[in-house]
């Protein structure tokens, strides 16, 4: 059975640069077999948060996110690709993970992270170990960090230069990493129901 695994990815500017991480990233997980999908918070666009999906009364929900919440809840794993604002996350992708709780428990959850400098967005990855964590996530130690991520990867995803050559060498410990919490979490909630 495929890993289904739902690659979030939040920026709404106009010139998106990181969007290229996170398709590299869904491409890279389908080549090791994972059924792996984009979901862009710009496109599924939901509203500024009012109320979370669990405060809706049955079936009265918004569509985008009634059906965001059944890939969130079918899924196996999570990757969060994440830029950073301002030493922080990004406020869309933010948004997006904010209006749902109980669908993200007891699954694994990845950080890749970007920036258009050096940093490569690390300090936003770090805060978003937390935010999963308390949002019921087992999040995995591997992380992908690249920066400058114009030199990094080209217009269509391809690593380039030697920041996509870090990038190629860090991704499979990372894909690796996902893939023996993904099953392992996978297996645990066959094993034994997940006690709330």
């Amino acid at each position: 059975m495929a890993d289904n695994i739902l690659v979030f990815y939040g920026s709404y500017r106009a010139d998106r640069m990181g969007v290229r991480l996170a398709n590299h990233v869904v491409e890279g997980l389908r080549s090791r077999g994972a059924d792996a999908e984009l979901v862009d918070a710009k496109a599924v666009d939901l509203p500024m948060l009012d109320r979370m999906y669990k405060e809706y009364p049955k079936g009265t929900a918004p569509a985008a996110m009634e059906a965001l919440a059944g890939k969130i809840r079918s899924a196996d794993a999570f990757v969060f690709v994440t830029g950073e604002y301002n030493w922080g996350p990004q406020p869309g992708l933010k948004n997006l993970t904010d209006h749902f709780l109980e669908e993200w428990f007891w699954r694994p959850a990845a950080i890749a992270s970007y920036s258009a400098g050096r940093f490569s967005g690390v300090r936003a990855g770090t805060l978003w170990h937390s935010i999963l964590s308390e949002m019921g996530m087992v999040v995995i130690s591997s992380t992908l960090a690249v920066g400058p991520i114009s030199q990094a990867l080209n217009a269509d995803s391809e690593p380039i230069g030697s920041g996509g050559e870090a990038l190629q060498k860090a991704f499979p410990r990372f894909a690796d990493d996902l893939a023996w919490w993904t099953e392992a979490a996978r297996e645990q909630r066959a094993r034994k129901p997940p006690p709330y």
